[in-house]
């Protein structure tokens, strides 16, 4: 029998490891056969002159499991994955890798400023949805005229911000 000498550290790595593997699992991998509850739904968001772009995609939807709503300046899509059963088939087995995720899932953006949800429009292809969303009039830049005190008719145009983040006034 020999007599070790204890490390203090040893202990705290292992508990380190340990909460490591803990949330890894609880968080940040999903659990295979399991779906998606509230996240999970990647998109990009993308911002022109008139409007807002988000693209999102949704493999394996169908457009009518798919719900957009748009309120003041939030975006919230919802839908939802349906598990592929195969009915009536007389081939029993197991699954050895089941790393597809299936259920619901929902995502909500803010975006910098109002939108216009009545003349919004959502396109479906190709397990891509794109919705447009064009801004609030209040939103975009207006150009205001700066004249001089001298009369002058030369007039100089500067660009002023409507409210969205980062414009200049």
């Amino acid at each position: 029998m020999s007599i070790s000498r204890w490390d203090p550290f040893g202990d705290i790595v292992s508990l380190r490891e340990a909460m490591n593997n803990l949330l890894e699992d609880s968080f940040v991998r999903p659990r295979p056969g399991q779906g998606e509850t509230v996240s999970g739904l990647a998109l990009d968001v993308r911002e022109t002159a008139d409007a807002f772009i988000v693209t999102a995609s949704v493999p394996g939807v169908a457009p009518a499991d798919v719900d957009i709503t748009v309120l003041g300046d939030t975006l919230q899509i919802r839908g939802e994955r349906r598990e592929e059963r195969s009915e009536g088939s007389d081939q029993e087995g197991r699954w050895l890798v089941r790393e597809r995720r299936f259920g619901a899932f929902q995502r909500g953006v803010s975006l910098p400023t109002a939108v216009k949800a009545d003349a919004a429009n959502a396109e479906f292809k190709d397990g891509v949805l794109t919705v447009t969303l064009p801004k609030a009039d209040q939103a975009k830049p207006r150009t205001i005229p700066v004249r001089t005190s001298s009369g002058s008719s030369q007039a100089q145009e500067i660009e002023v911000g409507g409210g969205s983040k980062g414009g200049s006034a």
